[in-house]
C-alpha cells in the first residue's frame, strides 16, 4: 500500500515536531515542512524564530522547508495559507499534518480549510493529555528550549530553559498548559531522534516585547 503523501504544519516548536515525527511512525510520508513567516520580519508567524533558523532545523531532519510570507491579518492569512498548499498539492500531496492538542477553533478552522483543498487533516496530538504528550517527546530523546513566554503567566527566567518533566508541575502551578497550547509559551526543538545533529546556541539575548500580549522572547543570534 502507497504511503499517504502529506505536508506538515512547521513551526519550529514541539508540537509541530512531534506531530510530524508521530505521523511519519504511522505511515504517512511526509514531502514538505511548510512554514510561515510574517511578512517583512522574515520571523516565524507565532513562535518568532528566524526563517534560517527553521531552515537549520529541516536540513538537519532531511527535510524540504517551504515558507512563505503572510499577512498579519488573519483573513489575509487564510488566503495566502490556501495559496501555499494548493501550490504543494500539484505534487501529490493528499494530507496535511497538523500540531493541534484540544483548541477547538483551531481544529475547526484547520478541517475547515482542509476541507475547501481537498485534502486530509491529521492530528496526531488531538485529544491526548498535554502532560502526556511532553513527557513521551522528553522520553524520545527529543529536546527543546523556550523561547518565548506571556509575561503574565512566566517570567525571564524560563526563557532559554530546557523543557524537563519536573517543569510539568512548574506549568500547572502556574495555571499554564504543560504544552503552551493557550499561546502561555512556545519553544525551539534543538536535538532528537530524528535530528542529524543537535543545533548550538552560541548567542542569544533575552529581549521584552509589548504588543496583544506582553512577552518574554529570546533573540538568537548565533547559532549552529
Amino acid at each position: 500500500m502507497n504511503k499517504l503523501a502529506a505536508i506538515s504544519s512547521w513551526s519550529g516548536g514541539k508540537d509541530s515536531c512531534y506531530a510530524y515525527f508521530k505521523a511519519i511512525k504511522a505511515g504517512c510520508e511526509v514531502k514538505y515542512l511548510l512554514n510561515f513567516t510574517t511578512r517583512g520580519t522574515g520571523r516565524g508567524c507565532f513562535h518568532g524564530i528566524e526563517g534560517r533558523l527553521m531552515r537549520r532545523q529541516a536540513s538537519l531532519l532531511g527535510v524540504p522547508l517551504v515558507q512563505r510570507e503572510v499577512s498579519p491579518d488573519m483573513r489575509k492569512y487564510e488566503e495566502e495559507f490556501k495559496e501555499a498548499v494548493s501550490e504543494l498539492k500539484i505534487n501529490g500531496i493528499g494530507a496535511m499534518v497538523f500540531g493541534d492538542i484540544y483548541l477547538l477553533e483551531h481544529a475547526s478552522w484547520v478541517d475547515r480549510v482542509c476541507k475547501d483543498l481537498a485534502i486530509t487533516p491529521v492530528e496526531p496530538l488531538w485529544n491526548l493529555p498535554a502532560a502526556r504528550i511532553l513527557e513521551e517527546f522528553l522520553d524520545l530523546g527529543f529536546k527543546a528550549i523556550i523561547v518565548s513566554c506571556q509575561a503574565e503567566k512566566l517570567g525571564k527566567e524560563f526563557i532559554g530553559r530546557c523543557l524537563e518533566k519536573s517543569m510539568i508541575k512548574e506549568f500547572e502551578d502556574r495555571g499554564v498548559c504543560p504544552c503552551g497550547e493557550n499561546g502561555e509559551f512556545h519553544t525551539l526543538v534543538v536535538d532528537g531522534p530524528i535530528f542529524k545533529e543537535p543545533i548550538k546556541i552560541l548567542e542569544s539575548e533575552t529581549i521584552f516585547k509589548e504588543g496583544f500580549w506582553k512577552h518574554w522572547f529570546l533573540d538568537i543570534k548565533r547559532y549552529e
